[in-house]
């Protein structure tokens, strides 16, 4: 089950709005650049191979929502946007947590997308194979970033404190990636029926091809 047209132009819509709010007054444009040059990448292969490769609805409403939680954080930085701000003010926490939301989210939201792929390029079939390569895929993405940031201290030196939003715990790295793994597990858990649900849709057309041809 893809998109129609007119639901790709209001997420492609959704996107551009947000990465444009994103870049005005953003509080560092260097972090900003660094946060969401995913997006700059990310959309323009999933807009050029929409009618090769399209991919479902699901996926797609999962990337425009991780799009938005990119440009939140890159506009403010992680450590200063004000919804972690109030949830730190609200759980008393010692810290903004909207980096370890911001990770979670890193592998909620690719875990569905590499789902998707190794379902639909690979012989692999839903099950324990599927969702373990899936989890393993999203936690190696979480531990490349990490690398991203640990590059980016090596270079820019202190100039990288707001990109790394360590703020001052040294188990930041670890946790990243925790946070990385847990949400790729619960998203297979929660989505994966509905995603299979989709993905018969997408492959009902092309039997009917078939058997017309």
């Amino acid at each position: 089950m893809g998109v129609s047209r007119r639901e790709g132009a209001v997420l492609i819509g959704i996107v551009v709005v947000a990465l444009v709010w994103s870049a005005i007054g953003a509080r560092s444009l260097g972090t900003w650049a660094l946060e969401v040059v995913w997006i700059v990448i990310g959309a323009p292969l999933v807009i050029l191979n929409r009618t090769r490769f399209p991919l479902t609805r699901l996926v797609l409403w999962l990337l425009v929502c991780h799009a938005i939680v990119l440009c939140y954080g890159g506009h403010y930085t992680y450590a200063q946007t004000p919804l972690g701000n109030w949830f730190q003010d609200l759980l008393d926490t010692q810290r903004n947590n909207y980096d370890r939301f911001a990770h979670f989210v890193q592998g909620f939201v690719p875990a569905i997308l590499v789902r998707e792929l190794l379902l639909r390029l690979t012989p692999l079939r839903p099950g324990g194979w599927t969702f373990t390569l899936t989890a393993a895929v999203c936690l190696s993405i979480a531990a490349c970033f990490e690398f991203v940031e640990w590059a980016a201290a090596v270079v820019l030196d202190a100039a990288a404190d707001d990109f790394l939003g360590t703020q001052g715990d040294v188990w930041d790295t670890h946790w990243d990636m925790f946070l990385c793994l847990c949400g790729a597990l619960v998203a297979q858990l929660l989505l994966r029926r509905v995603h299979d649900r989709q993905l018969a849709d997408m492959r009902r057309p092309r039997a009917r091809d078939r058997n017309t041809g």
